[in-house]
């Protein structure tokens, strides 16, 4: 294999090269200059950015996940009101009933009362 396009003279990469001589510099900044002066680039401002959109892409996720739990939310509330609708559509019905039933209770009553007072009168008629 031939490593002489990619290693210098002393057998060290180009890229390895050029990190050195910034660590150096950075050294160098350090020392020299005074604390108030020195203004030093973090290590992810010297690497190339390959993906420049990566904080649009994370503003992009969020409103998916915000527009995602809108829809559910308004599927649950719309479930929810279903509910209430089939529950008091449900209730009428319980509520008719009821009113139908107290009624034919109230004819049973009547009628009772009349046949009671039938077998009374054919008691004393008897005796």
């Amino acid at each position: 294999m031939n490593h002489s396009q990619d290693t210098g003279p002393g057998g060290m990469p180009e890229d390895r090269k050029l990190y050195i001589v910034d660590s150096i510099n950075d050294l160098n900044k350090l020392n020299l200059c005074p604390t108030g002066s020195q203004h030093l680039f973090p290590l992810e401002e010297k690497i190339p950015d390959v993906g420049t959109n990566s904080g649009n892409g994370s503003h992009s996720l969020f409103f998916m996940g915000l527009i995602i739990v809108l829809i559910v939310s308004l599927a649950l509330v719309s479930f929810v009101i279903f509910l209430i609708v089939q529950t008091g559509n449900k209730m009428d019905d319980v509520s008719r009933r009821l009113t139908a039933e107290a009624k034919d209770i109230d004819d049973l009553k009547r009628i009772n009362s009349l046949i009671v007072k039938r077998l009374n009168q054919l008691d004393a008629e008897q005796n």
